[in-house]
């Protein structure tokens, strides 16, 4: 009598769909990378105190000139209204008034001190002195 062995088998896969190869692992990881990236860049551009260009002709027709510093401690003024709940605020620093609006992190205008006089101020639920 002949003994007859059965074997089982396993299905048989295609190792390009369980194997991952180093070319594809680079690609992914440039694709992360690229979007983590891309994530990072935006996340800082939604940080940076941005200025309208109602504010820049404003800025440049009153020769007013902003250090580094200066809009160091604007972009405080603003994370410290936002954390308030502030919508729209006047920032008071120095001899300059800016009208900011706090959910777009946008300057909207800006005065300084010779045409801050006599100005009323709308449409603000806040106002900041630094």
């Amino acid at each position: 009598m002949h003994d007859k062995f059965f074997i089982q088998q396993q299905p048989i896969r295609p190792i390009s769909s369980t194997v991952t190869t180093h070319k594809e692992k680079v690609a992914d990881n440039d694709q992360k990378s690229s979007f983590q990236a891309i994530l990072e860049k935006q996340i800082a551009q939604n940080q940076e105190l941005k200025f309208s260009k109602h504010a820049q002709d404003r800025l440049n027709l009153r020769n007013i000139k902003l250090s580094s510093e200066e809009v160091s401690k604007l972009n405080t003024a603003v994370e410290k209204a936002a954390n308030k709940g502030a919508k729209e605020s006047l920032i008071l620093m120095d001899n300059l008034a800016f009208v900011v609006s706090i959910k777009n992190k946008t300057v909207i205008t800006a005065i300084d001190g010779a045409n801050i006089k006599d100005n009323v101020f709308t449409n603000i639920d806040s106002a900041i002195v630094i």
